[in-house]
């Protein structure tokens, strides 16, 4: 019945059960036990045990687990929650024992159960909680106990050594299988980031050969429309607008020339190492040609020595930074800004250079962008991704957040060699 009651409140996904869901299935197991086992004694096995106290013990734990379903069945479960859940769970143990014999019940070493739960849904310090809360229980059960006798022989050294094995249990549940919980869920995240960074590296790959086959195929028509406008300046060589055709086709052609020069490096795998100094001075030229109109502020920190320090860079290495770029001026755009502001240091080895824009800032979850395709305003942030794929090929990574005053911030940082 509560099994069922569970599963309506809650909607229970055994392939994809959270922690306080594991949590509120066993508890309800161990309620049902618990009602069966106390009924089963007092009437069949004709027990004499305190059955009242023991029924109202297990009402409230009840309530108490239908009250708590309710309360997370539409939030997100923390750590602190599910250390008051099982705290809980020991007090009510410890209620049931102490109505039940205390520490001569043959089933005091239930309260282990909690301990193991703790161990694979929490971490060590929280675990620790839980593991003294036990050892605890079991103290005062054994303290509150009468001196009991059994055929003219003291029983009182047999009970401490039964809550001398189960603190050895305790210490060994507490490492043992918290240990190996923390092995496990590690290697869940490693197994989680692999998947995550093969999906990733299967959208480049796709993008890669989409750019490629877009690239072979514009290379046909454009030749076509080259050998179009020979014929024709050669008939009207004073035609303006055949004149006017020279530099955009030039610029077709030397940006096809220049994207099949890319694929080959990046397909040799051809990196560099270029002083800040070069690297700065390449951006800020390909800055002022494709967007002649923006203000750029370089601040450099008096420690970043560009004269001296070298970084590794590829084919892709500026393009990144031009994306960074053009994201900032778009973002302008919206604000009517026409600025940015590229600060460059050093800390730990690593070049960090924050350029931050003066637009409305981020509305997309930025832990989402540079990883994944996100829908945005103007497409779904594939130069951020393209470009967060070359830093991190580089031993770099790109970081994404709002500036507290206005606009904002895309973090990059390198490792550096100096010489």
């Amino acid at each position: 019945m509560n099994i069922i009651l569970i599963k309506r409140m809650y909607f229970f996904d055994f392939k994809a059960t959270t922690a306080i869901q594991r949590l509120f299935l066993l508890r309800t197991i161990a309620i049902i036990i618990q009602f069966t086992t106390v009924l089963a004694v007092y009437f069949i096995m004709s027990l004499k045990i305190a059955l009242q106290p023991l029924l109202i013990v297990i009402g409230v734990e009840t309530l108490f687990h239908l009250l708590s379903i309710l309360y997370f069945k539409k939030r997100i479960s923390t750590h602190i929650g599910i250390l008051m859940q099982i705290l809980a769970d020991v007090m009510f143990l410890t209620v049931l024992m102490s109505y039940s014999g205390g520490a001569t019940n043959a089933f005091v070493s239930l309260l282990l159960m909690p301990i193991v739960i703790a161990a694979v849904s929490l971490p060590a310090r929280l675990l620790s909680i839980i593991s003294v809360s036990a050892i605890l229980a079991y103290s005062g059960l054994l303290i509150k106990m009468p001196v009991h006798s059994m055929h003219q022989m003291d029983m009182s050294n047999h009970f401490i050594g039964m809550w001398a094995n189960f603190l050895l249990s305790v210490i060994v549940v507490t490492f043992v299988v918290g240990a190996m919980a923390k092995v496990i869920t590690s290697r869940e995240r490693a197994l989680a980031k692999q998947r995550e960074e093969q999906l990733r590296s299967e959208q480049l790959l796709a993008l890669g050969v989409a750019s490629a086959q877009v690239t072979h195929q514009l290379a046909t028509p454009l030749s076509n429309l080259q050998l179009l406008f020979d014929e024709l300046i050669e008939n009207y060589p004073n035609d303006p607008a055949v004149t006017a055709m020279n530099f955009p086709l030039k610029q077709c052609s030397e940006q096809l020339g220049y994207f099949r020069s890319l694929a080959t490096s990046i397909r040799e795998n051809k990196k560099e190492l270029l002083y800040i100094e070069e690297m700065l001075s390449g951006l800020i030229d390909s800055t002022k040609l494709n967007f002649p109109l923006l203000e750029l502020d370089i601040v450099k920190d008096g420690n970043c020595e560009i004269e001296t320090i070298q970084i590794e860079t590829d084919a892709m290495f500026l393009p990144a930074l031009l994306n960074l770029i053009q994201n900032g001026v778009k973002a302008n755009e919206k604000n009517n800004q026409n600025k940015l502001i590229l600060k460059l240091y050093l800390n730990d080895n690593s070049l960090h250079l924050e350029l931050r824009d003066f637009g409305p800032g981020l509305k997309t979850q930025s832990g989402l962008l540079g990883e994944k395709l996100v829908k945005s305003d103007s497409g779904l942030g594939m130069a951020i991704l393209l470009s967060n794929s070359t830093f991190e090929r580089l031993g770099g990574d790109l970081k994404l957040y709002n500036h507290p005053e206005q606009g904002a911030i895309a973090h990059v940082t390198i490792s550096v060699r100096k010489t």
